[in-house]
């Protein structure tokens, strides 16, 4: 390989001491916009070969996911801990509460997106995602509580939640197609399953709790409908996002 190109792949490669030397990770746009990377990172294409190779299949630093996966599998091995903490977390308040298993399901899965594929937009990621496997009354609440969120509701005891007022600073409004989705929601015969989502929501939620997973078997049992070919390998229309939380980096 040329000297220009040999500076080339140890400039735009990601050097990792657990990541083989002769595959090379591209990062996804969506992350590199904004950034120097978005206009160079394909150069790198021109130094493959000869051994070299871009990322695809197992990405050998991540655990190894059963051949067809279930939901628990994917909060197991793929999810961010902490989101997938909060997520069992909000699940196991409402349950505590004696709420409706659609609405504990619904707890259970409203933050889905944001624990294994992308936070922007997160309630239309995460309904999308779940729509093929869940009643409709489900998929909608996880959808809608994105904007209701930012929305008191004082019938329910719901307030602006204070965490807010740290992430996104006192003078954060959310924008436009968020409240139209707001005032939508609130006109809808499934209104109160979307918004005990953001009741159960646990914003100062407890990082040294441990819930797991297994906890909510016969929940999932009843409310989530696995395919017996394994998440990601059923056709359905999510079927690929599932796939692409199994080979994150694959190139392709």
């Amino acid at each position: 390989m040329p000297d220009d190109l040999n500076d080339l792949a140890h400039d735009l490669s990601i050097a990792r001491a657990d990541l083989r030397a002769d595959r090379v990770m591209l990062t996804p746009p969506i992350c590199t916009m904004g950034e120097d990377a978005h206009f160079t990172q394909y150069d790198i294409l021109a130094t493959l070969g000869n051994g070299r190779h871009l990322m695809m299949g197992d990405d050998p630093r991540l655990s190894k996911i059963p051949a067809r996966p279930s939901l628990a599998d994917f909060f197991r091995h793929r999810f961010v801990p902490m989101v997938a903490n909060h997520l069992l977390q909000s699940a196991s308040l409402a349950r505590t509460k004696g709420l409706d298993d659609k609405v504990v399901i619904a707890c259970l899965l409203h933050d889905i997106a944001m624990a294994g594929l992308i936070t922007s937009d997160h309630g239309y990621w995460g309904a999308q995602l779940i729509e093929p496997y869940v009643d409709e009354e489900v998929s909608w609440a996880v959808r809608h509580h994105q904007a209701l969120r930012y929305f008191p509701d004082e019938s329910v005891g719901y307030a602006y939640p204070e965490a807010y007022v740290r992430y996104f600073g006192e003078d954060y409004q959310p924008p436009d197609y968020l409240r139209e989705a707001y005032e939508q929601a609130r006109r809808h015969r499934w209104y109160m399953t979307s918004r005990l989502i953001t009741v159960n929501d646990p914003y100062a939620f407890d990082p040294h709790a441990e819930v797991d997973i297994s906890d909510f078997e016969d929940v999932i049992g009843r409310h989530f409908r696995q395919p017996k070919e394994g998440l990601g390998f059923d056709n359905s229309p999510a079927a690929h996002m599932w796939r692409t939380m199994i080979w994150p980096r694959n190139s392709l």
